[in-house]
């Protein structure tokens, strides 16, 4: 919470004001078990001790949170207005980065009573908030790695070929909670043509021999997210389903090698998208090569062409090419991979091989 508050200060803000979601979770530990109208709101500014303004009903849950010791709480009841409590708290010409998620009930309250203040969402103001990760949440995300990994290493002894593309993604969902996942994010199974839609939803259609499956799954373990991708085959692949999943695991492997310390987050993307256009399927390639993870399975920095943002050890991201055939099939290899002093380090141990599965 000090370093938050000192980066805002640095970025010409009077503060932050933090909602319910992933930023509070983050910076305090604490997550309401309801987001909800009513207002839960962290004030943090630099100089100043961090206050935490949260309904009268749920403070003394708020009081047993990870930071609590390091905060102020100031409750408020029911039928009072909680817009009117916050405003003392903060400077009334102040502008303010706030959180992405914050319920516009309570900015505009806000609003009303400080009309001389501004706001600006922290993805503008300070999008790498979350971006590098300490020691102790480094372990959290190895631990939801491997967590993925051994579902993934489950899901290929069981049956493919005669089974709809839901009920693989249900036994993925119940093997990452076997392996301590508390909330399944996605499972995705794409099977033959649907393959090659990126962020298809698993649906009805009856998985056959002969089909390349990709399988892109993951969620939170101990509050920090997993994030797994790898394509298998029903049956031996023909020359060319192997041929692009060999491509796409040579895109994989060189975006990793790209990762160090000061290297633009667009050089990842560009390191994988030179392999898979080398190879003629530069077109085919329509997505980012990564995105950052933590407390969210989706968050800054992103690996893409624009952003120059420079890497830093301790940030998360995955990489994650992948190569779609319209109508015919897809292939997509995810790993986890965290910046380290000199290089990167994979947080996913899972084959990358093309598996095939009965």
């Amino acid at each position: 919470m000090a370093a938050a508050a000192r980066s805002a200060a640095q970025a010409g803000l009077a503060g932050l004001l933090i909602a319910a979601g992933p930023d509070l979770a983050h910076l305090t530990g604490y997550r309401p078990t309801a987001e909800t109208e009513r207002l839960t709101l962290l004030i943090l500014a630099a100089g100043k001790d961090p206050v935490l303004v949260v309904p009268a009903l749920e403070a003394p849950d708020a009081a047993r949170a990870p930071g609590a010791g390091a905060l102020t709480l100031r409750d408020w009841a029911d039928g009072k207005d909680p817009c009117a409590l916050a405003a003392p708290l903060l400077d009334p010409r102040g502008r303010f980065g706030v959180s992405d998620n914050t319920w516009a009930l309570h900015l505009l309250g806000l609003q009303r009573q400080l009309p001389n203040s501004s706001y600006t969402p922290l993805t503008d103001c300070l999008p790498m908030l979350r971006a590098v990760k300490d020691a102790r949440e480094l372990e959290r995300l190895a631990a939801a790695g491997a967590a993925a990994d051994a579902a993934y290493a489950q899901i290929l002894h069981l049956p493919f070929a005669g089974r709809r593309e839901t009920e693989v993604a249900a036994d993925l969902a119940a093997l990452l909670r076997t392996h301590g996942h508390s909330q399944v994010d996605f499972t995705v199974v794409g099977s033959g043509p649907n393959g090659a839609d990126p962020h298809h939803e698993a649906g009805e259609r009856v998985i056959r021999h002969g089909d390349m499956v990709v399988l892109d799954f993951g969620g939170l373990r101990f509050g920090y997210g997993s994030d797994l991708s790898r394509t298998v085959h029903v049956g031996e692949p023909t020359a060319e389903e192997q041929r692009v999943h060999d491509v796409v695991r040579e895109a994989q492997q060189a975006a990793f090698a790209a990762v160090r310390p000061g290297v633009p987050c667009q050089e990842v993307d560009r390191a994988a998208r030179a392999v898979i256009t080398g190879f003629g399927y530069g077109d085919r390639f329509i997505h980012r090569t990564g995105h950052g993870i933590g407390v969210t399975t989706h968050e800054p920095p992103y690996m893409v062409e624009g952003e120059e943002q420079p890497l830093v050890p301790g940030m998360c991201f995955s990489v994650e090419p992948g190569v779609y055939l319209p109508g015919r099939f897809g292939v997509r290899i995810e790993d986890i991979v965290t910046v380290t002093e000199d290089g990167g380090r994979r947080l996913n141990d899972a084959p990358r091989e093309l598996a095939v599965v009965e």
